[in-house]
């Protein structure tokens, strides 16, 4: 842990995990099966997610952040037949956790683990293949669906493509050391620590995000690879100016980051701090397609989240656009197939024609191939006919001095069917108020289109986002419906 507490062995974690293998199979978990982990960023939790990777098992961490409601749905949709959960959610459990088994950690016995009401059966024999991970979307906009992949089959410990690139893009190898910043029920940050396990590497948890804590544990644990969305940037780079200056930071060899969109200044103002040591990529749970960026490429084309030979930006009608042009982003080949687990419908609708698939989000490419995305299909405005992408105002707004986070969103207007909404998060110190919206407002009209700049702005103190920096614009946009 970042504290440096609770270390595990590598020793301990094999033995652990074997032995809850061998349990889930004699309590009848058979191979193909699925089961959900409801527990937070700890050594017991990865314990939970080798059992069952290595015996075959499709398994879904849950966000513990959701209801209890929530949690149902997504254990009794995924068809979970046993949920491993940590001894501190133990009420949410037990209030959701209707139709499945329920098992806990902190437990006596070779695992760790035991059934809430019981004694674990011994260990038995298992096959020991490769299972895989489904993830439930983040629901941003809806109900989140379950990312389905189909079990390889493959004996374990077989690379997955997943792992390679991680070797190959962020050198991952026995002296890798990564500091897992964010939940391990997000897609990013359980695969980054799984594959650092994988090649030998250290893995180090943070329980919850802090600035100071997380420039402590660079320091002392040597951390080489360092998980920071934009939000965790943006306060790493409010540490008092003498504090970062004077932290150790050279055992760091990548920062890596996606999810978010990510303004230029502030990756401009970590590079100025770290050194060319920022690293991108644009992908999704679907593991549909992937682009990346490495620090060098990106500041000859800031803003940019890399090139992939199969990127496509489509237009409305379907065919191609050029260069500079906005559309959907289509990647030609998935790399990794999948579907909508319960959901033919939106599996269906993520896949045009010629089997591109697309997650809804818009961009263009520019001369050299390089992707930059818009904003998301489902965020655009459409304000007197003409169509407007947040995710450019929320970057411009973000750069003022007296901004601490920024969200944009279309609200009802009677004549153009929809105008510009700005709800902001403002530095401490600074006042809301009728002052600081005309501030706000004049700034954005002195450096995009007019009819772009947020028609009103709204002050609050935090925006609804996602430990990944993901922000949920769906409770901004039901918040502001009927305004």
């Amino acid at each position: 842990m970042s504290d440096g507490q609770s270390p595990l062995t590598y020793a301990q974690l094999d033995a652990r995990s074997h032995a809850l293998a061998g349990q889930l199979r004699a309590a009848g978990i058979a191979e193909g099966d699925h089961v959900a982990l409801l527990m937070p960023n700890c050594p017991a939790f990865l314990v939970a997610a080798w059992a069952c990777h290595r015996s075959g098992l499709h398994y879904t961490p849950v966000n513990w952040h959701l209801s209890a409601d929530e949690v149902r749905y997504i254990i009794e949709d995924s068809g979970a037949k046993l949920v491993l959960s940590s001894n501190a959610f133990e009420m949410l459990a037990h209030q959701s956790v209707v139709k499945a088994d329920l098992w806990f950690c902190d437990a006596a016995g070779p695992s760790g683990f035991a059934p809430a009401n019981g004694e674990p059966r011994d260990p038995v024999a298992y096959m020991a293949r490769e299972g895989a991970s489904m993830l439930y979307s983040s629901g941003t906009s809806g109900r989140p669906k379950g990312i389905k992949r189909m079990l390889s089959g493959e004996p374990f410990g077989t690379w997955s493509q997943s792992d390679a690139m991680m070797r190959d893009l962020y050198d991952y190898n026995a002296g890798t050391v990564f500091l897992c910043t964010a939940p391990l029920y997000h897609a990013a940050p359980l695969n980054f620590a799984m594959s650092a396990q994988r090649v030998g590497g250290q893995v180090v948890l943070m329980p919850a995000f802090d600035a100071e804590e997380a420039l402590s544990a660079i320091e002392r644990e040597g951390v080489t690879v360092a998980w920071l969305v934009p939000t965790m940037m943006t306060r790493m780079l409010r540490l008092p100016e003498a504090r970062r200056a004077a932290a150790d930071m050279d055992s760091l060899t990548h920062v890596v980051h996606a999810g978010a969109p990510c303004p230029v200044p502030v990756k401009r103002t970590m590079m100025e701090w770290l050194g060319p040591k920022l690293y991108e990529f644009y992908g999704a749970t679907e593991g549909n397609g992937f682009t990346a960026i490495g620090p060098h490429e990106w500041l000859a084309h800031p803003g940019s989240v890399g090139r992939s030979d199969s990127v496509r930006i489509v237009g409305d009608d379907g065919a191609e656009l050029p260069p500079m042009r906005d559309g959907l982003v289509y990647f030609v080949s998935s790399w990794n197939p999948f579907s909508y687990h319960n959901d033919p419908e939106k599996t269906a609708a993520a896949f045009d024609q010629r089997g591109w698939s697309t997650l809804g989000d818009i961009g263009h490419l520019d001369e050299d191939g390089y992707l930059y995305l818009t904003d998301r299909q489902s965020h655009m405005i459409i304000s007197g006919g003409v169509n407007i992408y947040p995710q450019e105002i929320e970057n411009l707004l973000v750069q003022h001095p007296s901004v601490e986070d920024a969200a944009v969103i279309g609200v009802p207007n009677p004549d153009f069917g929809e105008e510009v909404k700005a709800v902001v998060q403002l530095v401490p110190g600074v006042t809301a108020g009728v002052y600081t919206e005309r501030q706000l407002i004049a700034w954005c009209r002195e450096r995009i289109a007019h009819f772009k700049a947020p028609r009103s702005v709204d002050f609050v103190d935090s925006l609804p986002r996602m430990p990944t920096g993901k922000l949920l614009k769906r409770e901004l946009i039901a918040r502001y419906a009927c305004r």
